[in-house]
């Protein structure tokens, strides 16, 4: 297998395990969270999981990230973040962007510190904010994946 088809395959695996977890803390255990009685119950149990998906996140995250970026190398594709026929590119690492400032400073830094106190005060309103970021934020990943698909395929929106 040469290194091209190396990287692909991380980047795709890497996408599996970091939006296929994105999309089942949205879909299951969210939804199961607003089942539980007490604010508190939810957040202990948020915060095991997350205890244990962060670290996973964190380190697929990276690696699609280095397989992107070495797939664009390898391919000297740099001309296609100026077409907008290439529009799930910027998608992609506007994705990326996003998770790995929620995972690599957002979340560490300022959530972890901020949560606990805004938890208590207005737990209704952090659970629904957490929500809906969730779902925005998986909307977003699906679309760029479906996007990223079909252009890697020779679908393009302009028609090309």
């Amino acid at each position: 297998m040469d290194e091209f088809a190396f990287a692909r395959a991380v980047h795709v695996l890497g996408v599996v395990l970091w939006i296929g977890g994105v999309a089942m803390v949205t879909t299951v255990l969210i939804p199961a969270m607003a089942q539980m009685r007490s604010a508190s119950e939810r957040t202990e149990f948020f915060a095991r999981i997350e205890g244990r998906f962060a670290p996973q996140a964190r380190f697929v995250t990276v690696l699609v990230g280095l397989s992107g970026f070495y797939m664009v190398h390898f391919l000297n594709a740099w001309s296609r973040f100026a077409e907008l026929g290439f529009w799930w590119m910027h998608a992609m690492v506007l994705v990326w962007l996003i998770f790995t400032l929620m995972l690599f400073v957002v979340e560490p830094l300022v959530l972890r510190k901020r949560t606990p106190k805004t938890a208590q005060h207005d737990a209704e309103k952090t659970f629904h904010r957490m929500r809906r970021m969730h779902w925005i934020l998986l909307c977003l990943s699906l679309i760029t994946i479906a996007g990223a698909v079909a252009g890697s395929h020779g679908w393009m929106l302009s028609g090309e």
